[in-house]
């Protein structure tokens, strides 16, 4: 299975890259409000079956999108907020 870099160019798709994602945005909340390493493997785990069912390979933006449907439908709110507000930061920083 293949994802679309930013770049056009297709890439393996690698899992770990979206559990690194949502740990580094697990550390920016209080402790309580943290996810268990298990429930980010559920999440990357569940991404990887939602990429592998429509045949189609995903560019990085709606892999994003998915990680942050999951994040809200679990109810972490406040992870979730954080990690879109990172997106939006760096999506600033690439357009300059």
């Amino acid at each position: 299975m293949k994802i679309i870099k930013r770049s056009g160019e297709e890439q393996i798709f690698d899992s770990s890259k979206i559990v690194s994602a949502i740990s580094k945005a697990n550390l920016s909340v209080e402790p309580k409000q943290r996810l268990s390493a298990e429930k980010i493997a559920e999440i990357a785990d569940y991404i990887e079956y939602k990429c592998k069912k429509t045949k189609r390979a995903f560019n990085v933006e709606e892999i994003q999108d998915l990680v942050e449907n999951q994040l809200m439908s679990i109810g972490a709110h406040e992870l979730a907020r954080n990690y879109i507000t990172y997106r939006y930061t760096r999506a600033l920083a690439r357009q300059n």
